[in-house]
């Protein structure tokens, strides 16, 4: 969202609505339009924010349409109730609600309901609209823009050189980096196993629930001395990291992750990818043996095989990382994003408008 509103903010006239993350409401304008995010009193199921003031902002906006991304259960249900008919309303829909059933079973008519006032629903795949339960039944108003992002932000410049070798030496090489929220789905326990058989180092980028856990396994395993938790990373410090690094892996066992933006990132630096086979959008972004290289879900040994496929040989390593490279700016710039969605807007109104 926030590329999306960099790269679009000279056109549109965003104003950015969302829950806070504690009980305070703040308002800034630093990157050239008005962010509100509004007091929260918490969230329930990790990510749904009880944040009971949004309808008191939303009202006091003036706006020709409505870009909701998705899933936001509460906010959902703000945007039926709060959105007049004749607003349009377009949906980024970044990922199924996986697990939780009983939850769903409550909320499913809700989100159906949702998804049928939306005038149009943005994946970031084909596979995403080919294989979600849910967008099966809206089909025809589903378009796939694939998530961007600023190519030039990672490249190689000689600051970044000379720092990503400064990571080389604190660390030795060579170095296989992730990065993500440490839940359960990401699958680094997975990844951490599978060093136990690669001869490397594993840089784990991120925080979250799941890091005392990973962090025991990583004593029960005796690889005290090969994994390294680096915590949040900022976005200014991830291109050294990601050029510092041989390969990157995204070991992600569940399509809760639906497109995995960090291939993106590591594409940006030139880097092989091992990824999983998901039916979302993972392995539309790394195509296997020509961007990385793609192994079945939940298995630390095909990991670990495909690490030491690509450690082993330089020359792979490099072509791999060149055509992500290309790929990535040919296909995933944050301009083509915001082109696209830009074009959708206009769309959308012009519809609206008959």
């Amino acid at each position: 969202m926030h590329t999306l509103c960099g790269e679009l903010k000279h056109k549109v006239a965003f104003t950015v609505l969302a829950a806070n993350t504690f009980c305070k409401t703040e308002k800034d304008g630093q990157n050239g339009y008005p962010v509100i995010r509004v007091a929260s009193l918490g969230s329930i199921m990790s990510s749904v924010h009880l944040s009971f003031g949004i309808p008191f902002w939303w009202n006091r906006i003036d706006y020709d349409l409505v870009h909701f991304h998705f899933p936001s259960p509460i906010a959902e249900l703000y945007c039926l109730a709060l959105t007049p008919k004749e607003k349009p309303i377009i949906v980024t829909y970044h990922s199924d609600i996986v697990g939780r059933r009983a939850a769903l079973r409550l909320y499913q008519p809700f989100l159906l309901k949702f998804l049928k006032r939306a005038d149009r629903i943005i994946a970031t795949s084909e596979a995403m609209i080919a294989q979600s339960p849910f967008l099966k039944a809206f089909k025809e108003k589903c378009v796939a823009i694939p998530l961007g992002i600023s190519v030039e932000k990672f490249r190689a410049h000689q600051a970044v050189i000379d720092s990503s070798r400064e990571i080389q030496k604190k660390f030795g090489k060579p170095l296989v980096l992730f990065v993500g929220r440490l839940v359960k789905y990401k699958g680094a326990d997975y990844l951490i196993k599978a060093m136990q058989h690669v001869p490397a180092i594993l840089l784990v980028a991120g925080n979250g629930p799941e890091a005392p856990r990973l962090r025991h396994i990583v004593q029960e395993c005796g690889l005290g001395e090969k994994v390294f938790f680096l915590g949040e990373v900022s976005d200014s410090d991830l291109p050294i990291y990601y050029h510092a690094s041989q390969c990157v892996a995204l070991p992600s066992v569940a399509n809760n992750e639906a497109f995995g933006i960090t291939q993106l990132e590591a594409q940006a630096c030139a880097k092989p990818v091992v990824s999983t086979a998901l039916t979302t959008g993972v392995s539309f972004v790394n195509l296997d043996g020509i961007t990385g290289i793609v192994v079945p879900p939940r298995s630390s040994s095909a990991l670990s095989t495909a690490l030491n496929t690509l450690l082993g040989d330089d020359s792979l390593c490099r072509q791999l990382g060149q055509a992500g490279y290309k790929r990535v700016e040919a296909q995933f710039s944050s301009a083509l994003m915001a082109e696209k969605t830009f074009a959708l807007y206009q769309e959308v109104l012009s519809v609206r408008k008959g």
